[in-house]
């Protein structure tokens, strides 16, 4: 079973101005992209996972990255390194969906071990280590491949959309 998977974040504006004789503008366009393709090196990933996902109000939840996430063909999905992740609070919510705080995992490096990440009804975050990046997010056993997730207030459910992508080694 192969992998090939990307992703990717793009950024376009163009801010104008109105002179006396003609219109100022500062077009800009950003991409960036990373392309995996299968195995478990730098520049490959063998893992992948998606999901739209709901929390009860004030609920929380550890997605465990060892053994227990199933994929599309229901096989158990054991990470070793996250290189790729994407998640989206659905434009429906009223509450916030917040991303972290789990005890010691592989977030603590981008997040910091008590940081939260705070995603607002139809925010997503989208982020990679890069093609060239052998180490990525390592997951270890124990409490330290846990991702958690959780709804900020009471009063409704929120629902979110998750992929992850990474190396089995």
């Amino acid at each position: 079973m192969g992998l090939t998977s990307s992703l990717s974040v793009a950024v376009n504006g163009n801010l104008t101005s109105a002179l006396d004789l003609t219109t100022a503008a500062a077009p800009v366009a950003v991409r960036a992209a990373t392309t995996w393709q299968s195995g478990t090196g730098a520049g490959k990933a063998d893992r992948l996972f998606s999901d739209r996902r709901s929390l009860n109000a004030s609920a929380t939840e550890d997605l465990d990255l060892a053994g227990v996430l199933l994929d599309v063909f229901g096989a158990a999905i054991t990470w070793a390194r996250i290189k790729g992740l994407y998640i989206r609070a659905a434009d429906t919510n009223v509450n916030n969906v917040v991303v972290g705080a789990a005890s010691s995992n592989a977030w603590a490096t981008l997040l910091g071990a008590t940081s939260t990440l705070t995603l607002r009804p139809g925010a997503s975050i989208g982020l990679t280590t890069g093609a060239a990046d052998t180490t990525a997010y390592a997951v270890t056993a124990g409490t330290g491949d846990l991702l958690k997730v959780a709804n900020s207030g009471a009063g409704s459910a929120v629902s979110y959309d998750i992929v992850i992508i990474g190396a089995s080694a």
